[in-house]
């Protein structure tokens, strides 16, 4: 019953990593540090409803293109509000 169960995750994962890896050249300063880079996932990640799937194949089978592209987008949206919400904090935390 448990592999059963290791087969689920959480679909928004997948869209805000590829977002992240691909918006990482704009934010060098925390791009470099993978404790940040982390951070800035869970940031993200905080603000998207979870999508809980067992087989992303399945899963695509059942979203139309358009919600395919909107759900890319948020996942950008949310990963460009992460980026600058952690950058501000560690500028922040800087002028102490």
């Amino acid at each position: 019953m448990a592999d059963a169960f290791e087969t689920i995750y959480n679909y928004q994962e997948r869209l805000v990593l590829t977002a992240l890896h691909d918006m990482a050249v704009g934010y060098a300063f925390v791009a470099k540090d993978p404790d940040l880079l982390a951070d800035v996932a869970c940031v993200a990640l905080n603000r998207l409803p979870p999508r809980y799937i067992r087989y992303e194949v399945d899963f695509a089978f059942y979203l139309t293109d358009q919600e395919r592209e909107d759900g890319e987008k948020l996942a950008r949206d949310a990963v460009k509000f992460a980026f600058e919400f952690v950058q501000a904090r560690i500028a922040m935390r800087a002028r102490r």
